[in-house]
């Protein structure tokens, strides 16, 4: 046990060194900065998922994940509202932003949806995860947002409009996993200490902890964001995708921890159902807040205009949702699915001129699933039937 509290205790050690810079301001190199910052983010992201997983002892379990996805990847959601507040003061950080969300939402599906079912399939041998049926909810509302998501490059903007539609699809699939039953959760680590204490102080570290990580992300999510783009600049390394990759692989690396320790415990269903609600929040939230933020750093209402490259970008993302999405319909993930999603993910990161091509065979691969399937596609739709009163 003590031995737990002192991991808690070093990972908010390794936050200090960010707060420091960020608030003392020394003179270091941008890559200097960039590893400082980028190393408190992580830390601070770690206290954030154990929170996050105590909070299950206290909330449904539906409700619970939503909440540990939600904050697990609140890390993401500062960094890239710090690039949309300032594009505001330079139109170029508006293609971080773009840059920094597509990141987000295609490593989320590429490589951690297929690492839960590796996981799975190398512990148990089973060649497929499946979700429960509450779990339907989150993956019709994310359908819903993938449709609309194929507006955003045609129309070639981000509006407040659209903040308000994603935003009610949001708020929507909250309303409704808030009604979830609620289950006893297994925490193992850090958050079983914190969930094993009688529930005053347990809420009051709980608290502490995601308070102080906050707090921690928001004096570094600005200078972090800054140091990101001068690194590519010094290194000579395209700016647009060291915002794309470095920064979303940084804040979300503790989710993707907490993912494998639910799969190599083998549970699939909590592991894979965090990471689909955290693509719900992240296609849908995560965009809305883009407009939001650049409106309220402009002063004025406005859209987050889109060039050419940040549409394909878009695109791209959105026939990966509709793939994956696609291949949850039926409430399961195969190995083969899994496969495909990692492999296609892989082609796209290492050959650029290739994300044309692979944004065709996504649609080829989606129609190919939605015929192959088609008997079975509707059990995601099956909470409607059955809803809570």
């Amino acid at each position: 046990m003590q031995r737990g509290w002192l991991t808690v205790a070093f990972v908010i050690l390794l936050t200090l060194p960010g707060i420091g810079v960020a608030l003392l301001a020394p003179e270091l190199p941008d890559v200097a900065r960039a590893v400082v910052y980028g190393i408190a983010i992580v830390a601070a992201a770690f206290l954030l998922s154990w929170a996050a997983e105590a909070v299950q002892v206290d909330f449904s379990q539906g409700l619970a994940l939503a909440l540990l996805a939600l904050i697990a990847i609140l890390p993401e959601y500062v960094v890239d509202a710090t690039f949309a507040w300032l594009a505001a003061e330079d139109p170029s950080y508006a293609g971080y932003a773009v840059a920094n969300m597509t990141g987000a939402n295609r490593l989320l599906i590429g490589l951690a949806w297929p690492m839960v079912v590796g996981i799975a399939w190398f512990r148990t041998r089973s060649r497929r995860v499946d979700l429960e049926a509450d779990h339907g909810v989150e993956v019709v509302v994310l359908l819903a947002a993938t449709v609309y998501a194929f507006w955003l490059p045609i129309k070639g903007d981000i509006s407040l409009l659209d903040m308000a539609v994603l935003f009610s699809l949001f708020a929507f699939y909250m309303w409704r996993i808030a009604r979830l039953p609620a289950e006893q959760p297994h925490l193992v680590g850090p958050a079983r200490l914190i969930g094993d204490l009688r529930p005053t102080p347990r809420r009051g570290v709980t608290a502490g902890l995601a308070l102080g990580a906050a707090i921690a992300i928001l004096l570094v999510a600005k200078p972090f964001a800054q140091a990101l783009v001068g690194t590519g600049t010094a290194l000579g390394i395209d700016q647009f995708l060291l915002v794309q990759w470095l920064a979303p692989l940084a804040s979300e690396a503790p989710e993707f921890v907490v993912v494998a320790l639910f799969a190599w415990r083998a549970q699939t269903t909590p592991a894979l159902g965090t990471l689909v609600s955290s693509k719900v929040n992240q296609w849908t939230l995560l965009i809305a807040m883009l407009p939001a933020v650049y409106s309220v750093a402009l002063g004025t209402p406005a859209s987050l205009a889109l060039d050419e490259r940040q549409r394909e970008e878009i695109l791209l993302t959105a026939a990966q949702s509709l793939f994956a999405v696609t291949l949850l319909l039926d409430l399961r993930l195969s190995l083969v699915g899994a496969a495909s999603l990692l492999v296609l993910f892989g082609l796209q990161l290492v050959v650029a001129d290739l994300r044309g091509a692979v944004t065709i065979t996504y649609f080829v691969l989606t129609a190919i699933t939605l015929v192959a399937q088609r008997r079975r596609l509707g059990k995601a739709f099956g909470w409607v039937r059955a809803a809570p009163r």
